[in-house]
């Protein structure tokens, strides 16, 4: 073990004068994650939409409309009312920009839809706001079809005042519900793939040393020196899960501290993070165990992360579209992170996301025994 140390301390030594790897660790990374955390800040965050009401009519229908359909949205926070005057005012508002959409419930509104005349409700949309003229759209369909419910139920059972009416139950009750597990925002889903994305460029700094040291003429002094080669191979993993866990932990922690990221639990995270690295050091090794010099090991690396990254779905959100991608991103550590992640931001999140982290670890033991029983070729000067 005193072995392994030193030679990791020899070669985190010499890295820590390599410009290059505190650039692909820490500095670009994290200069990455604080722009996009500023340009896509609240951009998936819920905006409520804005409708202006001039209700003209005052009878009990539009009352209801206005008081027991628009209201509990409005406390809701997923709209907000403004009221008009008269048609005009409401159009005004809307041209204005004011509004996303204005109502107007015409005089007479609910005399007519009490009489079984034909009643409606004007809705003005905004031209350049599609999504919230739909909106309002949809809201006043969903109150008409109630309307034309309850004429049917009072009909059945051969009519009615308008306080029964009013307790005839709706025909279909929707239950709002909080999800078990939610995504992280847009900016942190960013900042915790460029993380992983360039952890795996990190890492590849440990294992590929082999290469270097073969290249250099270096590797003979301690394939001379009473010491295991496995102990050698140990000692360059051991390097870049050193370099991957502090890389990840001051990426993560400075994103939650200057950029406002949640990441939940911190035991959960810091098994997470643990778990990560040691797939992405089994990967890496066992790409670089295919190469016959150091150039070909940095290249291979390259195509490798860069490839697993994509599928991962850390630049582009290819789970997100289903289909084949969407399962084969599971075969990278990219796709199980981002879960754990994910995991982690449930209102009833547990303390460790299991399965991403024995995923995982699965990633690790494969790789890292795979790299393991190849290296004896990487000795051979």
């Amino acid at each position: 073990m005193r072995t392994i140390l030193l030679i990791a301390g020899k070669d985190l030594r010499q890295r820590l004068r390599d410009r290059s790897l505190l650039l692909l660790a820490f500095v670009v990374p994290f200069g990455l994650a604080a722009v996009f955390s500023v340009v896509f800040r609240d951009v998936d965050a819920q905006q409520p939409v804005t409708f202006a009401v001039a209700d003209l009519d005052r009878g009990p229908i539009a009352t209801t409309f206005t008081g027991r359909v628009l209201r509990p949205l409005e406390q809701a926070g997923v709209v907000r009312l403004r009221g008009a005057d008269d048609e005009t005012m409401a159009r005004a508002i809307v041209d204005g920009g004011q509004a996303q959409a204005a109502y107007v419930i015409p005089t007479g509104f609910s005399q007519a839809v009490q009489t079984r005349h034909k009643a409606t409700i004007r809705v003005i949309g905004d031209v350049d706001d599609r999504i919230g003229a739909f909106v309002a759209r949809s809201i006043a369909d969903s109150f008409a079809s109630d309307v034309r419910y309850v004429q049917v139920a009072l009909a059945a059972k051969g009519g009615g005042t308008p306080e029964q009416a009013a307790a005839v139950p709706p025909p279909v009750t929707v239950t709002d519900l909080t999800a078990d597990r939610r995504q992280l925002t847009l900016a942190e889903g960013f900042q915790a793939g460029i993380a992983v994305f360039f952890l795996f460029f990190a890492v590849q700094f440990g294992f590929s040393s082999i290469l270097d040291e073969r290249r250099d003429g270096t590797l003979a002094r301690l394939l001379a020196a009473p010491v295991p080669r496995l102990t050698i191979a140990l000692a360059k993993l051991l390097t870049g899960v050193v370099v991957g866990v502090v890389s990840m932990t001051v990426l993560l922690a400075a994103s939650s501290l200057l950029l406002g990221a949640d990441w939940g639990s911190p035991v959960g995270l810091g098994l997470l993070i643990v778990a990560g690295v040691l797939a992405a050091n089994g990967v890496m090794a066992l790409v670089v165990t295919v190469a016959r010099t150091a150039e070909q090991a940095g290249n291979a690396e390259t195509v490798a992360a860069m490839l697993l990254g994509v599928l991962g779905g850390v630049l582009v959100p290819i789970q997100q579209t289903g289909g084949a991608l969407a399962t084969l991103s599971l075969v990278t550590p990219h796709r199980w992170f981002m879960r754990g992640l994910a995991d982690l931001h449930g209102v009833n999140a547990p303390v460790v996301p299991l399965v991403p982290v024995l995923a995982l670890l699965g990633f690790a033991v494969v790789t890292l025994g795979l790299a393991l029983s190849r290296t004896e070729r990487m000795f051979r000067l």
